[in-house]
């Protein structure tokens, strides 16, 4: 009942019915092309429309869970409780001065470190071919062939579960290996800056051009994933430890480690998140047996099983 009635005050805030949805299958929203239904789900494209939706759930009692493209997500089978809020289309601005870029939440990340190459800046080239959304990206501190967020991100604008908003620097300690304050603290990130530097020899170009060419080559990219399932171990790469337990092309249901790759797992067709939690599951106990390293999940999981 409180959830129906906060559906009914959404769509009085937001004014959009297309923005926002009933019973929505969280399949069509994450990169795996799996997960069960949210109660309610709402596209917000401004920081106000994020307040208002906090404000509604508050009012009511429903709880909130904030997401963006859905690319490092799996949605459990029997979806999500409350309300869905979705940061994306609409809060997408950029905008340069120099060295320093400011860009919302919504922006693909792919798209801002292209537009900075563009412009002639280096320091974003690792996040070519990286889904998601900015957001995101701050929240986890997302990176890839030796480079990450936290390298040149310097401020962040964020908005607190009550509506509050503030600005912070970013320290050193604020992000490490794929976690930041932000999402330790439960923040929604609305913005960030980053301070980069003049790419005078081409030479993020062309790393971006080699970055390219390796995930093309060496990543699944037309199978539904949500990309690395699990972190690095301090000893080196899961997808080493998970091919030498000789686990490539091992399935459940529809889920079944990459046989290109295989630190992914992927949906070939009808995966449920029972399927690929109980894959993820036995790879971890067999890497553990063959190796004595203990795998963790990169991937986050939401909702209800």
């Amino acid at each position: 009942m409180q959830t129906e009635r906060a559906y009914q005050a959404l769509l009085s805030a937001i004014g959009d019915p297309k923005r926002v949805l009933r019973d929505e299958p969280m399949d069509r929203h994450t990169s795996f092309r799996i997960g069960g239904p949210a109660d309610v789900m709402v596209f917000a494209g401004s920081a106000d429309e994020i307040a208002d939706t906090l404000a509604v759930c508050r009012a009511h009692g429903v709880p909130v869970t904030v997401v963006g493209n859905g690319t490092n997500l799996l949605v459990r089978d029997g979806g999500i409780r409350g309300v869905v809020l979705r940061v994306g289309k609409g809060f997408c601005r950029v905008a340069a001065e120099g060295t320093r870029v400011r860009a919302q939440a919504g922006v693909p990340v792919s798209a801002l470190a292209n537009q900075t190459l563009s412009k002639g800046l280096a320091g974003l080239e690792f996040a070519c071919g990286i889904p998601g959304t900015l957001g995101g990206a701050v929240m986890m501190n997302a990176g890839a062939y030796g480079g990450e967020i936290a390298d040149c991100l310097t401020r962040v604008w964020y908005m607190d579960r009550n509506g509050g908003t503030g600005t912070r620097a970013v320290r050193e300690e604020d992000l490490g290996y794929r976690r930041s304050v932000f999402a330790d603290e439960g923040l929604i990130v609305l913005e960030a800056e980053f301070v980069l530097r003049e790419d005078e020899d081409g030479w993020a170009q062309e790393r971006a051009r080699e970055i390219g060419a390796k995930r093309s080559a060496k990543q699944p990219l037309n199978v539904p994933s949500a990309g690395s399932t699990f972190k690095r171990p301090a000893c080196g790469y899961a997808s080493r430890l998970i091919d030498a337990a000789g686990l490539k092309g091992l399935r459940v249901g529809g889920a079944q480690v990459s046989e290109l790759h295989a630190g992914f797992i992927v949906n070939t067709g009808g995966a449920t998140a029972k399927d690929v939690l109980e894959l993820a599951d036995a790879v971890r106990a067999r890497v553990k047996e063959a190796s004595g390293v203990g795998l963790e999940l990169e991937i986050k999981v939401l909702g209800e099983p």
